[in-house]
């Protein structure tokens, strides 16, 4: 994959799905899927190449500065498949020299020489779905691999990629503070630049849905899922690693480049079966999203040369009130003049100031909105509030 030398222009994601696992966690709501056939592989790049060129034909002369496969687990997919999509991104738009590519990956499908292959494709940041080190919670939470599994990827990981991550999951059932602590502390020793920590939501139409509507899944209560949340941040940025975004931590420029382009409300090209996207054709903010199932979105790619079913103009509305929702995600807050231009009009005067007086938000001198330590906990309702 060859890359431009410019790197002054706007940030462009490309973000590609691959839909499959080898197994459905109970707790999962992504669009992946379980196939126990052969995967044809070069049937489903065919399909990329066309999605990704019927895309770049809408929204040509980009400069692409983050690649970021998703799933679905991506490391299922051989080196060469990696690379053929890397290479099509490349033909189709410009890929800045210091451009982000990364690829998430299962304890359970890391090898060396894999990994290896990955590099060499470009892949140059990887993020391991560890989840837990316990193995009871391991189990508990469906998947495949131990402790000692995810720990050794972590260490192929660093080895192999210049930037690597992994995630954890808390407020799991029967999770106590202190364990957590223990737990997150061992984690830390093993992190780099990044770790990313996300509290266990009960998702609707799971398996861990079914199991706590008939009572027989417990989640840690608001208070211990609050003392577990607090403990998160104590114990992250006392080890260098603080909160850049709600459920994200890193080290002074070592945030997920990738992720910010969502969060910053960039421009994103969706690519793969549900994929999301937000397109700025013609002077529009456009929402696309493609099929879900993959043998649908294949047959579709087919036909028409993308799997498109959302292509939608946002109203300045409704592209303010992401700005709103995503921008409040991160410490850094948004900018209350660039939420302004967007909406066509500003934030409520009188909100900011009685969300300011509760301490749950602030303003800067450089003319952003943030929330505060103690907003993030209630997120949801403060952005509630503002967008009313």
């Amino acid at each position: 994959m060859q890359r431009a030398d410019r790197n002054d222009a706007p940030a462009f994601g490309v973000y590609v799905h691959w839909p499959f696992c080898l197994s459905k966690c109970p707790y999962c709501d992504f669009n992946s899927h379980v196939r126990h056939a052969a995967i044809d592989e070069a049937r489903f790049v065919r399909a990329f190449t066309a999605e990704i060129a019927s895309t770049a034909a809408r929204v040509p002369g980009r400069t692409v500065s983050t690649i970021f496969f998703g799933g679905g687990t991506p490391s299922l997919m051989q080196p060469a498949t990696v690379g053929a999509i890397l290479d099509t991104i490349a033909r189709h738009w410009r890929v800045a020299r210091h451009a982000e590519v990364t690829l998430e990956a299962n304890p359970t499908s890391v090898e060396a020489e894999r990994f290896r292959g990955y590099r060499a494709a470009g892949v140059n940041r990887v993020s391991l779905g560890v989840q837990s080190l316990d193995d009871a919670a391991l189990a508990a939470l469906g998947r495949l691999h131990s402790a000692r599994e995810a720990l050794a990827a972590v260490a192929i990981a660093r080895a192999t990629f210049p930037r690597y991550s992994f995630d954890l999951i808390y407020a799991r059932p029967d999770q106590r503070v202190a364990a957590w602590r223990n737990e997150l502390a061992r984690a830390l020793a093993q992190a780099g630049d990044h770790l990313s920590l996300y509290q266990l939501t009960i998702e609707p139409d799971t398996p861990f849905a079914n199991l706590h509507a008939a009572g027989r899944l417990a989640v840690p209560d608001d208070d211990t899922a609050r003392a577990l949340y607090d403990v998160t941040q104590e114990v992250c940025a006392a080890h260098g690693l603080p909160a850049y975004e709600i459920s994200n931590h890193a080290r002074p420029g070592g945030e997920c480049r990738h992720n910010l382009v969502y969060w910053r409300y960039g421009e994103y090209a969706g690519i793969g079966p549900g994929a999301h996207g937000r397109l700025d054709v013609g002077g529009r903010r456009r929402a696309t999203a493609t099929e879900k199932n993959p043998e649908r979105w294949l047959a579709l790619v087919e036909t028409q040369g993308h799997g498109l079913v959302v292509d939608d103009t946002l109203t300045r509305s409704e592209q303010a009130d992401e700005l709103l929702l995503m921008g409040l995600r991160l410490a850094e807050g948004i900018e209350l003049a660039r939420y302004a231009e967007t909406a066509g009009k500003p934030l409520d005067r009188e909100r900011i100031a009685e969300l300011v007086r509760h301490g749950l938000v602030e303003t800067t001198s450089q003319g952003r909105l943030r929330v505060t330590a103690a907003g993030f906990p209630v997120l949801d309702a403060v952005v509630a509030d503002l967008a009313a």
